[in-house]
């Protein structure tokens, strides 16, 4: 199996379930607030709370570039395996926490701990994957992102049905054991012989290819655009649940799965529509990606208005429908349009280098809108979020203008 050419989808298929995971156990936290509060009393605050859905960002992007280093100079496979192993652990042991100061520490240990994961996954995908099929393999693995935000929405209806701790449990101990299934069947990328270290990557320079990548202009456009649209990105993942709870007036036991399943439903659908939209289109134009990205953005434009302003269901569901199929788009597409214009050696670090600047996004963005939902200004804050979209969408458009599908530059 692990050398068939139907391998390059099984990989993809091996690293869904590790996607489903990574945003699961991450996002269960961010609709178990009002369970947890009664064990907790300081997570009444929603400040509180926002200090520790961020300190997850901060840590997770910190280690992005780091992560992204390592995954282009060591083993994929063991850096994947290892990782998963760790954030389970901690969701295990989250559900024995007794105080906010545990939560905040093991918060930060996940963050590390799920920062080693996308670069290496994403770039081990692009490997495997060549431009007829890139975007659509990163486009279905990304719904494995989606299903796991919108399975972290029944953490609270788990919660309520049995606890907050073996709902933190439960869920650990399916990541361990996964783990062990990855040993068996997932591989790292064959490598030429020239250049090629033990572990199976190319030796690169630490500093070469960092210096190799800034001073591309061109990935300085990718990692703005990038950045900005991940303010509303963010905000949509840590705080849509409470959004829906204040404008339908409904209990977080009902807005949490409402919310993620409707961004989550409405992803898949876009990742697997925008995947498959590139890949053709930039068959016939080398800007096919880049146009099919700017479109999924567009659409989260009236999206964010909506989210903020609709009061009633139909609004705020039509938003979240629109945002979903808008920023799914969007999602598939980068790594593919990174490929065209930095070169495989140094995918993983780049997108390291991507998500960190994005995470700190939203970090800033997490914190800020903590707060505006004490202040009850939640939804209009919310709404601004369309302004920074369209300017990432600008800057897209204009100065990304890549000549060839891949980046051949050995």
């Amino acid at each position: 199996m692990k050398n068939g050419k139907n391998y390059p989808w099984i990989l993809v298929g091996l690293l869904w379930v590790v996607a489903l995971l990574n945003y699961m156990d991450r996002q269960m936290l961010s609709v178990m607030k009002p369970a947890m509060q009664i064990d907790i009393a300081e997570l009444k605050s929603a400040t509180n709370f926002g200090y520790l859905m961020a300190v997850f960002l901060w840590i997770y992007g910190l280690m992005s570039p780091i992560s992204g280093i390592i995954a282009d100079r060591l083993n994929r496979k063991w850096l994947i395996v290892y990782s998963l192993f760790v954030w389970s652990g901690v969701t295990f042991a989250m559900g024995y926490a007794a105080t906010f100061n545990q939560l905040y520490i093991l918060r930060a240990i996940m963050g590390v701990s799920e920062a080693l994961y996308i670069p290496a996954g994403l770039s081990l995908i692009a490997d495997f994957h060549t431009t007829k099929s890139r975007s659509l393999a990163v486009g279905v693995h990304m719904t494995g992102l989606y299903v796991g935000q919108a399975l972290g929405g029944f953490g609270a209806t788990a919660a309520a049905a049995f606890s907050w701790q073996a709902t933190f449990q439960s869920f650990g101990v399916v990541g361990m054991v996964y783990s062990g299934i990855l040993i068996l069947f997932l591989r790292e990328k064959d490598k030429s012989a020239d250049a090629v270290s033990q572990t199976g990557k190319p030796t690169i320079g630490l500093f070469k290819g960092l210096g190799t990548l800034l001073s591309n202009k061109a990935f300085w456009v990718i990692l703005f655009y990038f950045a900005v649209s991940s303010l509303p990105g963010w905000a949509t993942k840590n705080w849509l649940p409470t959004l829906f709870a204040q404008n339908l007036h409904i209990p977080m036991s009902t807005a949490g799965p409402l919310s993620t399943i409707t961004i989550a439903a409405s992803s898949f659908i876009g990742v697997i529509a925008g995947g498959l939209l590139s890949d053709k289109w930039s068959q016939a134009n080398k800007r096919g990606r880049v146009f099919t990205s700017a479109m999924g953005l567009a659409l989260t434009i009236p999206a964010l208005l909506l989210m903020g302003f609709g009061h009633s269901l139909p609004f705020v569901l039509g938003a979240g429908i629109c945002f979903g199929l808008g920023f799914g788009m969007f999602d598939a597409n980068n790594m593919p349009i990174l490929c065209q214009f930095v070169s495989a050696k140094y995918r993983a670090t780049a997108y390291g280098i991507m998500n960190m600047t994005g995470v700190f996004f939203g970090a800033f963005i997490t914190d800020s809108l903590g707060k505006s939902s004490d202040a009850g200004n939640l939804g209009s804050d919310f709404a601004m979020l369309a302004a920074v979209v369209i300017v990432a969408l600008a800057i897209q458009l204009y100065f990304l203008r890549p000549v060839h599908d891949e980046y051949a530059d050995a």
